[in-house]
């Protein structure tokens, strides 16, 4: 059985009559163990598929307006309000992009950490339970780091604290949302390799949310890539680094830099994801796609499975 499946998930946002969707009949499986990497560019929806898998996109503003979200065989949006609060750190926990801005900046370190062991292993909120987890990720003198405040580490020890937060639940599934985000290069990789290594240790799932096709061929065992709240092309990554399909796809690959080639300037994808209420007639990506054809302004394309375990919304793919 999967650990996570979305099934035709369906997310508006608006209110009197007047909705926009934000995430448009997507289709995901994330099996236990395994890590799936979600691309796409800023706007395409990711982070709210990532947050409605616990339920944390407002409701008002959004309507979940169709399809289910099974965690471990269990709806999530058929659960109550003390149903969330068990699976949330429990079942799914998150790493968010901006760690400065996610941790309490008036509690130490240490405290975090032991407020959220007390909520979901209160009989392992110790100092050295916190102390372990500091260590887990890679802190160096945990024993003193506890009793740090946020803004006197650095960018990617705070995000390391997040990690370690994120996993004092002791998780089944870890969704990263664009961890690296803010981070120099080299602490770019570091945090990368730390979240292939807790995976090793722990065995969990991860849902990697991220704009940069570069980091997932290091993490992820399948991707999914994203643009205007749909899915345009699941593979294993594999494969869709070797050969990407879909238009989109092939254009974000090109936009990646490569050591064994050499250009003045990387090619960008001209134009910009379209905004809620305002996603063109036809195939969303067809006004900045190199391949479109006039019939591509008039019909929607299906996601098709057009290899074993590989799906791609477009019928002219190459």
């Amino acid at each position: 059985m999967n650990l996570l499946e979305l099934r035709n998930l369906r997310i508006d946002f608006g209110r009197d009559g007047h909705s926009l969707r934000a995430v448009d009949d997507v289709s995901l499986t994330i099996e236990a163990g395994e890590t799936l990497g979600l691309v796409g560019e800023s706007g395409s929806g990711k982070s709210v598929t990532a947050l409605s898998i616990a339920r944390l996109v407002p409701s008002p503003p959004a309507t979940y307006a169709g399809g289910e979200i099974l965690l471990e065989g269990h709806d999530v949006l058929k659960m109550s309000t003390r149903d969330l609060r068990d699976i949330r750190g429990k079942v799914v926990s998150y790493v968010f992009q901006e760690p400065g801005a996610a941790l309490n900046p008036v509690f130490r370190i240490g405290h975090q950490i032991r407020e959220t062991l007390q909520q979901h292993r209160p009989k392992e909120a110790t100092e050295a339970e916190v102390i372990r987890l500091l260590g887990l990720v890679g802190i160096p003198a945990p024993e003193s780091r506890t009793k740090n405040y946020p803004h006197e580490l650095s960018g990617g020890m705070q995000q390391r604290v997040m990690i370690a937060l994120a996993l004092a639940a002791q998780p089944k599934l870890l969704i990263a949302d664009e961890p690296t985000t803010a981070l120099d290069v080299t602490i770019q990789a570091q945090i990368i390799e730390l979240l292939a290594s807790i995976k090793k240790q722990l065995g969990m799932a991860i849902l990697l949310i991220t704009h940069n096709l570069g980091l997932v061929g290091d993490l992820a065992d399948r991707v999914a890539v994203m643009y205007a709240g749909q899915l345009v092309e699941v593979a294993a990554t594999g494969a869709l680094l070797r050969r990407p399909l879909h238009p989109y796809t092939q254009a974000l690959m090109k936009s990646v830099p490569r050591l064994d080639v050499q250009v003045e300037r990387l090619p960008a994808i001209t134009g910009q994801v379209p905004q809620l209420g305002a996603f063109p007639s036809g195939c969303r990506f067809h006004p900045r796609c190199a391949l479109s054809k006039p019939e591509c302004a008039q019909e929607i394309p299906a996601l098709q499975e057009v290899e074993p375990t590989r799906w791609v919304r477009c019928p002219f793919y190459i």
